[in-house]
C-alpha cells in the first residue's frame, strides 16, 4: 500500500469519525411528543439517594407577573437519585416550586412533597412537563394523546399558604430509561422522600435545615405518600416528616384491581402490570402464559398512553379479554401464588408511619375503594400510629370515575388546610378511637 493511499484512508476515517460525532442523537419522542433531553439519565448516577443530577429553570404555564417576581413563584425542573424496589439506582425528575408568598406560619418556610394522582404511564404524561405546558398534545402514526396537569391546583393552593412545594414524577415516568412502575409501594415511597432530600439541596431557596416536611397525595399519589410514611424511619431519618395528608390511598391492590377492572379506568390495570413485569422480572413467565395476543398489544398500547387516552380507548373493558382463558387478572393473582406474594408485598399498612396523617377516601368510592383505605387507616391505628381518619361522604353515582375523583376536588381545600396547620405548629387529635364507629 503506497504512502499516498494510507494518507487517504485515515483522512477519509477521521471524516467519517466526525461527521458520526457531529450527528446530535434522535430526541426521544411518544406518541408524537417530544421529550426533552433533560429527562434522559446520564450512564452513571451518584451514589447518595437524593442527590441532585441536573437542574433548570421551569417556565409555568400558568403564572402571572408579580411586583417582586412571577406568581404563585419561581420553578425548578429537577432530576435526582434514588434507590428503586430492586436496590438499584434509577433517576427521577419532578419539579421545585419557590412560592412569591411569604410563609406566615411560625418557624422557617416549611416543605411539601407533592405526589402525583394518576397520570398515566407515557413519558409525555409526567407532572413536571404538564407544569411548563398545560396542556399536552401529541399524535404520532395513528397514536394520539392528550395529558391536564390537574396537580397545579393543590400545588398552586400550597403556594399560595407559602409552602414550598416539591413533586416528584416517580421513576420511569418522564426518564426515558425505564418503563414507570406503576403503584409500586417502594419506588413510590422512596421517590417521595428523595424529593425532599434533592429539595433541600437546591441553591437559591428558602428552604432551610430547620424546615418542617409535609406530604400530599390523592389517588396513587396518596399510595405513595402513605408508603414514604411508612417508609420514612428506615430509608430516610433525616427527612423529618411533620404530617401526611393520603388521599384515596390504593392501600390493597389486590382490592384495588378488582374495583378498576370493567370501570373507566380499566388502563391503570394494564400500567399496573408493566410495571410489575419490570420490577419482578420473575413474573414474565405467568404474563407470558396468561397474556393472549391482544392482552399483550393492550398493554404494549397502554405503555406510551396518559389517563385521557387510557379513558378514550379503554373505557368499560374488562381484562378478560387480555387473558387466553378468560379469566380476569383479579382470578389469576387469586390463582397464582407468586403473583398473590408479589401483590401482598405491595400491601400499605404494615408499619407505623411517620408523623400525624389524614386518611381521607370517598365512602362510595369504588374505583379504589373505599373498604381498603378505611382498613389501612385502621392498621396504623394498631400500630400506634397518629391517625386522622376522614370519610368523605358524596351522593353515589353510576360511575365509578366520579365516585373517585369527586372526593378529590371536595376535600383539597379542607386537606390543604389541614396540611398547612399541621406544618405551622398546630396538632390534630387522633380520631382512631371511633373509626369503628365511622363509615
Amino acid at each position: 500500500m503506497s504512502v499516498r493511499t494510507r494518507i487517504s484512508i485515515a483522512l477519509t476515517a477521521t471524516a467519517l469519525a466526525t461527521l458520526t460525532t457531529a450527528i446530535p442523537a434522535q430526541a426521544a419522542t411518544s406518541r408524537g411528543v417530544t421529550i426533552p433531553d433533560f429527562y434522559t439519565p446520564p450512564a452513571a448516577l451518584p451514589a447518595a439517594d437524593g442527590t441532585l443530577i441536573r437542574t433548570e429553570p421551569l417556565p409555568l404555564a400558568l403564572s402571572l407577573p408579580g411586583i417582586s417576581g412571577t406568581l404563585p413563584g419561581r420553578a425548578t425542573r429537577i432530576m435526582y437519585k434514588t434507590t428503586d424496589s430492586t436496590g438499584a439506582p434509577a433517576a427521577v425528575t419532578g419539579a421545585y416550586l419557590e412560592p412569591a408568598a411569604s410563609w406566615k406560619g411560625k418557624g422557617a418556610r416549611p416543605l411539601v412533597v407533592l405526589a402525583p394522582g394518576t397520570m398515566g404511564q407515557g413519558d409525555q404524561c409526567s407532572t413536571s412537563l404538564a407544569l411548563q405546558r398545560g396542556l399536552i398534545l401529541g399524535v404520532d402514526d395513528g397514536q394520539t394523546t392528550v395529558s391536564i396537569g390537574y396537580e397545579v391546583l393543590a400545588i398552586y393552593r400550597l403556594l399560595a399558604k407559602g409552602i414550598a412545594v416539591v413533586q416528584t414524577d416517580y421513576p420511569g415516568l418522564g426518564t426515558t430509561d425505564r418503563v414507570h412502575t406503576y403503584v409500586n409501594r417502594v419506588d413510590s415511597g422512596h421517590a417521595v422522600l428523595d424529593a425532599a432530600r434533592a429539595a433541600r439541596a437546591l441553591p437559591g431557596t428558602s428552604i432551610t435545615a430547620t424546615s418542617v416536611v409535609g406530604l400530599y397525595g390523592y389517588s396513587q399519589g396518596g399510595g405513595a405518600v402513605a408508603s414514604a410514611a411508612e417508609l420514612q424511619a428506615t430509608y430516610a431519618p433525616d427527612v423529618k416528616v411533620t404530617a401526611t395528608y393520603a388521599g384515596a390511598p390504593p392501600a390493597d391492590l389486590a382490592a384495588v384491581t378488582e374495583g378498576i377492572d370493567g370501570s373507566e379506568l380499566l388502563g391503570a390495570l394494564g400500567w399496573s402490570v408493566n410495571g410489575f413485569a419490570q420490577a419482578e422480572p420473575g413474573l414474565q413467565p405467568l404474563l407470558d402464559r396468561y397474556l393472549s395476543d391482544s392482552g399483550r398489544a393492550a398493554l404494549k398500547d397502554l405503555s406510551t398512553m396518559c389517563v385521557g387516552d387510557a379513558i378514550f380507548g379503554y373505557a368499560g373493558r374488562r381484562s378478560t379479554a387480555w387473558t387466553t382463558n378468560g379469566k380476569s387478572l383479579t382470578d389469576i393473582i387469586k390463582a397464582e401464588p407468586l403473583l398473590r406474594t408479589y401483590i401482598g408485598k405491595q400491601l400499605i399498612g404494615t408499619r407505623k408511619p411517620a408523623g400525624v396523617v389524614r386518611v381521607a377516601t370517598g365512602v362510595f368510592d369504588d374505583l379504589v375503594p373505599h373498604g381498603q383505605a378505611r382498613t389501612m387507616a385502621a392498621a396504623w391505628c394498631r400500630l400506634g400510629g397518629s391517625v386522622v381518619y376522614a370519610p368523605v361522604t358524596l351522593p353515589w353515582t353510576v360511575s365509578p370515575l366520579l365516585n373517585h375523583f369527586g372526593p378529590l376536588l371536595t376535600d383539597q381545600g379542607t386537606a390543604v388546610d389541614w396540611l398547612s396547620d399541621r406544618l405551622a405548629g398546630s396538632t390534630a387529635r387522633s380520631n382512631c378511637s371511633v373509626i369503628p364507629l365511622l363509615p
